[in-house]
C-alpha cells in the first residue's frame, strides 16, 4: 500500500513529511510513491530544473532514511513525459512537437541521455530500492513530430509500436545500469493495445503496468480482464491505483473522502477477483495539480482525513463503524465526516489546524463577501458601482452596512493571518502565495476595496 506524494505542487516542508510518516504507517502504509518532479535536488548541467523550493541532499537523505526506519519502502517515481523538463528553453530542443512540452522526442539519442542521467542521480540517493515508476503515461503527441511522422510512414510502423519502443527504451535504460531494480509504468497508454502488439514488444519482459482509475464506481468486470489480458501478454505482476484525493476536481480545495472510500472499495472488489499471485501492491494517489501547468487542488493536511479512512478500508478490507471509530482515535478527531465535507473541528495530526482554517475559508469566504456586496439591498441599491466610482453615498446609507463590511473584513483578516502563520509550518512561500491568490485573494480584495470606496466617498 503506497501512498503517493505529488510534489510538483505546494510539496510540504520535509520536517512535516517526517513527522506524518509513523502516523502513515500506522494507518496501513507500507510504502510511499515520490513523484518528485522539480522539487528532486539535480546536479550539474540538469541543476536548472531545480526548483528554489527543492529539497536538499541532506533533506531527502534524512527522510529517506527515516521512512526505512518505520519499515517503508520507497518507490521514486520520474514522470516521463518530462513538462517540467522540457518547458525550459535549454532542453526545448529535446521535445516531439516543438510548440508543446509535452512529450520527449524519441528518435534523439540525446533524450535518452538525459532520462539516463535523470535516473542515475535519483538513483544516487535511494538506497536498496525494488521497483522505480517511470510514468509513460497521457504521451499525447508522441508520434506528431517530424522524426516521427517520418518513422511512422515506414511499413509496420505504428504509433502503439513508437510508444512500447519509447516506453522499453526508457525501462532499458533503468535496466541496464540496475537489474535488481523493477520499472513500474502508468497502463493507460497499454490498456487499448491488442495482445498480439504488447506481447511481441518486449515490454512486458520489462516492466509491471499499474493500472489506475480514480472513479467510486470502476467497471470491476472490466478490470478483471483487463488483468487477465496483461497475464496473457507477459506481464508478470501488476498495480493498481487509486486515488485519497486531486481527482474530483482540477481547483477542489476540500477533498471527498466518500468518493474515494468508493474508490478503495471497488478496488477491493477487483482484487477479490484477480488471482493471489498477479496483484504486487496498490497506489493510493495524491494528485497535488493535474500536471505540472494547472492549479493547485486539495493540499495534502486537508486530504489527511480521506487518505486515513482510504488506508484502513484497504488494510482490513472494508469500512465498518470499528474502522470509522479507528481513524478517529488516529486522528484525534471526534466526528469523521464521510459523504459531507469534514466539519471544522480540530484534529490532532500533524497539519490538522490546516484543515480546519481552509474549511472555513472554502465554505464562508466567498459567500459572506458575496451575500453582502449582491445580495445587501443597501449595497446594490445605494452604492452601486455608479455611486463607487463617482464616490457618492447617503450618509444614512451607510449605518446600514459599513460597520458589518468593516467587521467582516477584519474577521477574515484574522482567519487568513491564522492560516498563513500555519502553513508556514508546512508549506514554502511560493505554495502559501499560490493557495492565498486562488482561494482567497479574488473575495477579501472585493471586500478591502467596498471598505476603501467606502472611506473615501
Amino acid at each position: 500500500r503506497l501512498v503517493h506524494l505529488d510534489l510538483k505542487g505546494a510539496a510540504p516542508r520535509a520536517q512535516y513529511l517526517e513527522q506524518l510518516l509513523p502516523l502513515l504507517r500506522t494507518l496501513g502504509a507500507t510504502g510511499l510513491l515520490l513523484e518528485y518532479e522539480d522539487t528532486f535536488p539535480y546536479t550539474g548541467p540538469l541543476e536548472l530544473l531545480r526548483a528554489p523550493h527543492a529539497y536538499s541532499p541532506a533533506e531527502l537523505r534524512a527522510l529517506l532514511s527515516r521512512a526505512r526506519a518505520q519499515g517503508l519502502d520507497v518507490v521514486p517515481l520520474l514522470p516521463f513525459p518530462l513538462q517540467f523538463v522540457l518547458k525550459h528553453r535549454e532542453f526545448a530542443h529535446l521535445r516531439e512537437v516543438k510548440a508543446l512540452p509535452n512529450a520527449l522526442n524519441p528518435h534523439k539519442e540525446e533524450s535518452l541521455a538525459l532520462v539516463k542521467a535523470m535516473i542515475d542521480q535519483v538513483m544516487a540517493l535511494h538506497e536498496d530500492l525494488q521497483w522505480f515508476h517511470i510514468g509513460c503515461d497521457e504521451v499525447y503527441y508522441l508520434g506528431e513530430g517530424e522524426e516521427s511522422k517520418q518513422w511512422l510512414q515506414q511499413q509496420d510502423n505504428t504509433p502503439e509500436k513508437l510508444c512500447l519502443s519509447h516506453i522499453k527504451a526508457v525501462a532499458s535504460c533503468l535496466a541496464s545500469s540496475y537489474p535488481m531494480v523493477t520499472p513500474i509504468v502508468w497502463d493507460d497508454m497499454l490498456r487499448g493495445m491488442s495482445e498480439e502488439t504488447l506481447a511481441g514488444s518486449g515490454v512486458p519482459q520489462l516492466v509491471q503496468p499499474m493500472i489506475w482509475d480514480y472513479a467510486a464506481d470502476i467497471d470491476v468486470e472490466g478490470k478483471v480482464q483487463l488483468i487477465e489480458k496483461y497475464r496473457r501478454c507477459g506481464f508478470s505482476k501488476v498495480w493498481f491505483a487509486s486515488a485519497f484525493k486531486g481527482a474530483t476536481g482540477v481547483n477542489q480545495s476540500l477533498t471527498l473522502t466518500g468518493h474515494h472510500l468508493r474508490n478503495q472499495l471497488e478496488w477491493l472488489q477487483v482484487a477479490s477477483r484477480s488471482p493471489a499471485d498477479v496483484l504486487e501492491g496498490i497506489a493510493l494517489t495524491g494528485w497535488q495539480r493535474y500536471d505540472h501547468f494547472s492549479v493547485l487542488c486539495e493540499l495534502l493536511p486537508v486530504a489527511i482525513p480521506s487518505l486515513a479512512v482510504c488506508l484502513q478500508a484497504l488494510k482490513n478490507g472494508g469500512y465498518s463503524e470499528k474502522v470509522k471509530e479507528n481513524v478517529e482515535k488516529l486522528l484525534g478527531m471526534s466526528n469523521l465526516e464521510i459523504d459531507t465535507f469534514m466539519s471544522t473541528s480540530l484534529g490532532t495530526f500533524p497539519g490538522s489546524n490546516i484543515l480546519t482554517l481552509v474549511t472555513q475559508v472554502s465554505f464562508y469566504l466567498k459567500s459572506s463577501v458575496d451575500e453582502l456586496l449582491e445580495r445587501n439591498r443597501y449595497v446594490t441599491g445605494w452604492f452601486s458601482p455608479y455611486h463607487r466610482k463617482r464616490k457618492i453615498i447617503h450618509p444614512i446609507i451607510m449605518h446600514h452596512f459599513q460597520p458589518d463590511a468593516v467587521s467582516l473584513l477584519s474577521k477574515w483578516n484574522a482567519v487568513v493571518q491564522d492560516l498563513q502563520a500555519a502553513m508556514e509550518q508546512v508549506f514554502h512561500k511560493c505554495a502559501i502565495e499560490e493557495w492565498m491568490e486562488e482561494n482567497v485573494h479574488p473575495s477579501l480584495q472585493k471586500l478591502q476595496q467596498v471598505v476603501d470606496d467606502l472611506d473615501e466617498a
